[in-house]
């Protein structure tokens, strides 16, 4: 077992401009857009991770020619020569998506209709997490896929040649869904529409247009019509709002702080967290350019600005914030009265059941959280510090780590928290943003 690393707590205020690195989500669309493609892509900014460097072998894996690099502000560039009309080559062995949900959900979809067997599998973590959902539409257009137990990974895709279009209803707001049905679209003959309850984020038709692949948008659903393959291009990834939240809640929670982060998506499909910060009292200003490649990008700068109080989230909001629930959580375990996140089912089947993770976690640190249906509740403790010092288990979640830690840094508790290593699944230089904003009083 993981020994626990413990926390030190900030010797001051959050103070100061950050730029956290690239986008996860839009670094894996990106790679793997890059490789279906026809040509050399040139991209920058791509965030260097756990994830997405599994989602860089899978490419490779499919015959694509990686060749990005580190670069001096820790990010990945370099090029990617896709498989583009000759398509992708068969695998000589499973490709291994290591802990990334996006990874392999996207190969669903990439793997289907183009004539070659893929064989997909994944960490102890991800051979738990629900594929049905991708496979299940897949199917519906053609595809043959066998799923572990009819619903988790190992997968093998077999070879078809004989996709088609379908229009697609999900029961759930989830862009990596979407994602796999579109991806597929460009295999398939006619026209792929995606319907969802809520609007999931929409990297993936931003994206589209700068491959060069028309994409239909027409308000209820989402659409794409093949075969068609995707062009190479030059694409910059902007910063990642997910890694941004973190610091913007721990400036939320401690007096004096003020932290301006640039050069981050500000799509509003990902930046529920601020939104949900400025309700619960902090200050927040959003900064806003068109930076050209499709993706909205600026600054959010979040100063305290006083005790918090609680809020509740809608279920329809839920998708713009569901990678930022930990931490938000851990925010409204601070404010006066009771938050709610409405319609938070998609996180028991996360990287761990994260539902499950705040309550325990929370009730360490002595706070009450609970669920009823698909709700979640924490019932704040208005700011109040609790004396006893706390182990707390990342449970193989990056988010966890991370919300964790800000437990610890923000003072909440003496922590330590066990499986610490895991914030390199998404955030690598967490830990250095944080302490390089630290100021000392």
């Amino acid at each position: 077992m993981n020994a626990a690393a413990p926390i030190r707590p900030l010797r001051g205020p959050l103070v100061g401009t950050v730029h956290v690195r690239g986008d996860k989500s839009i670094s894996h669309r990106a790679v793997l857009m890059a490789a279906m493609a026809q040509g050399t892509s040139v991209l920058s900014g791509v965030l260097d991770s756990d994830d997405v460097r599994a989602s860089m072998r899978a490419a490779a894996c499919l015959g694509a020619r990686v060749a990005l690099a580190v670069q001096p502000d820790a990010s990945l560039a370099g090029t990617i020569e896709g498989f583009g009309d000759a398509g992708p080559k068969e695998p000589a062995s499973p490709i291994d998506c290591g802990n990334s949900g996006t990874t392999a959900r996207l190969l669903l979809g990439i793997a289907a209709g183009v004539g070659i067997r893929v064989s997909l599998t994944g960490d102890e973590s991800l051979r738990r997490r629900p594929m049905r959902r991708v496979s299940d539409p897949l199917e519906r257009m053609g595809a043959r896929i066998d799923l572990q137990d009819g619903s988790v990974l190992p997968a093998v895709v077999h070879p078809t040649l004989s996709l088609h279009g379908i229009d697609f209803e999900s029961r759930i707001a989830s862009a990596q869904v979407k994602t796999a049905v579109l991806l597929a679209g460009l295999n398939a003959a006619g026209t792929t529409r995606v319907r969802e309850p809520f609007p999931s984020r929409n990297h993936t038709e931003l994206m589209f247009p700068r491959f060069g692949v028309d994409v239909l948008d027409d308000g209820c659903g989402v659409s794409v019509t093949g075969p068609v393959v995707p062009r190479a291009c030059a694409l910059r990834v902007p910063g990642d709002p997910s890694s941004a939240a973190f610091l913007a809640c721990a400036a939320a929670l401690v007096p004096g702080s003020s932290v301006c982060i640039e050069g981050v998506s500000l799509n509003p499909g990902r930046t529920g967290f601020a939104r949900v910060l400025a309700s619960m009292g902090a200050a927040v200003e959003q900064s806003r350019f068109d930076d050209g490649e499709g993706e909205p990008a600026g600054a959010v700068r979040v100063s305290y600005a006083g005790p918090l109080h609680a809020c509740e989230v809608p279920a329809c909001s839920i998708a713009t914030l569901i990678d930022e629930i930990p931490v938000l959580a851990l925010v409204a375990a601070q404010a006066r009265g009771t938050t709610v996140f409405r319609g938070v089912a998609e996180l028991r089947v996360k990287e761990s059941d994260r539902i499950a993770g705040i309550v325990d976690g929370l009730a360490l640190l002595g706070v009450r959280a609970w669920s009823e249906g698909d709700d979640l509740y924490v019932e704040g403790r208005g700011g109040a510090a609790s004396p006893s010092a706390v182990v707390l288990d990342a449970r193989g979640d990056h988010r966890f780590a991370m919300t964790w830690a800000v437990a610890g840094m923000t003072g909440m508790a003496p922590v330590a928290v066990r499986g610490l290593g895991s914030v390199s699944v998404s955030y690598p230089g967490f830990f250095e943003d944080m302490r390089a904003l630290e100021h000392p009083l």
